[in-house]
């Protein structure tokens, strides 16, 4: 007798189970401790050194070559002006003339200048329309400077675009797909203009946690403690690790980063649940414990079905025809919920098999993980989002 059928029913529901699970809680630490999940990660991906950081930039331009779907002329004045202005920089007087076309699109231009960008080198940057254009398709970005926080021109971009959308349409119907009205230029900007950083110069530096926490920022100064003689790194705050550049490494900071951002760290995350009620995400740390607490799930169902009928006397009979109604009320209290026992303590995989023991979807078990914490049985910080 073949034990495949019955064996695929036990996969299925099994199966359900867990996608259910996986679909309504997404846990951001499966593994229990000692495992994958508590692997240490690297400075590098936990901290960022201050002063290395990039830059963003900001312009308007024009883009021209579309196909009748630019910026309607009488409506975007600021297209208009612009137009003419770069005309007149051309040689070609355009004033007092009745412009009216359709190939050309008001646009800001954004970017980010990296850290230690040198002159000459190229950089990405993103278009977008600003006035009633309904396509950037096909168009030509001209000549653009791109602006940093202080007025100075650091990048110009320039060049075709790279759309990603496309609207097409009908007498009757019309099709868009993404977002037509805005695009990408790879390696469309040409940097001008360097930040001036003396890397080499600093007496010290400085790491800022991406996630403050006293532990952590604790252990990211032990570990680079323990990799270069005299002590050099203290923590600050639970943001900041202070660190003195060793005489052996003067004039060698950038070696001296390549050291450190490589030596592992463990960071400690505070106990925490995020709970989005919009979609009915829950997210559940791996620090989480609870008290010993008793849960329970039910939800009252009243379910009242009308099947209205007919009544129609003989042919013979003198009567005439009548609806009769008919009401079926059905009462489910759900009865065969029963109570579940969380124990001291219990960590996040008794949490999680708790809850799915009771059934419950996403919309039960935020109410049950908000009353376990009224009732002062969770030790977490609940964060809805």
């Amino acid at each position: 007798m073949d034990a495949r059928p019955s064996e695929r029913g036990r996969r299925a529901r099994g199966g359900g189970r867990s996608i259910a699970l996986l679909a309504v809680l997404l846990v951001g630490l499966f593994a229990a401790p000692g495992g994958p999940a508590t692997a240490a990660s690297r400075i590098k991906d936990v901290a960022d050194f201050e002063g290395v950081r990039p830059n963003v930039l900001i312009g308007y331009g024009l883009v021209v070559g579309l196909n009748g779907t630019g910026d309607s002329l009488r409506n975007a004045v600021f297209t208009r002006e612009s137009l003419v202005a770069m005309l007149e920089r051309l040689g070609v007087s355009t004033r007092g003339v009745n412009l009216n076309t359709k190939n050309v699109a008001a646009v800001m231009v954004t970017a980010t200048l990296p850290p230690f960008a040198r002159q000459g080198s190229r950089i990405d940057a993103s278009v977008s329309a600003m006035g009633d254009a309904k396509s950037l398709l096909g168009g030509t970005l001209l000549a653009t400077p791109l602006l940093g926080a202080d007025g100075e021109v650091y990048a110009v971009a320039q060049g075709a675009l790279a759309v990603g959308g496309f609207e097409a349409k009908g007498e009757a119907q019309s099709v868009t797909r993404g977002v037509p009205t805005a695009a990408r230029l790879p390696a469309g900007a040409l940097v001008e203009r360097e930040v001036p950083f003396a890397l080499d110069s600093l007496p010290e530096l400085r790491l800022a946690l991406r996630n403050p926490d006293f532990t952590t920022a604790q252990r990211v100064a032990a570990a680079i403690n323990s990799r270069l003689d005299g002590a050099p790194a203290r923590a600050l705050d639970p943001t900041t690790v202070r660190l003195a550049i060793p005489p052996a490494w003067r004039g060698r900071t950038a070696a001296l980063l390549s050291e450190i951002e490589q030596l592992p760290v463990e960071p400690d995350n505070p106990a925490r649940i995020v709970i989005d009620e919009g979609s009915g995400i829950i997210v559940i740390g791996d620090k989480v414990r609870i008290s010993r607490v008793a849960v329970a799930q039910g939800n009252l169902t009243v379910r009242i079905t009308e099947t209205p009928q007919v009544a129609q006397p003989n042919p013979l009979a003198a009567g005439e025809t009548v609806v009769v109604p008919r009401t079926n009320v059905e009462v489910d209290d759900q009865p065969d919920r029963k109570l579940v026992v969380l124990e001291t303590g219990a960590t996040l995989d008794a949490l999680v098999d708790g809850l799915n023991a009771l059934g419950v979807g996403p919309r039960d078990m935020i109410a049950i993980i908000q009353a376990i914490k009224a009732a002062g049985a969770l030790q977490a910080e609940i964060e809805v989002m």
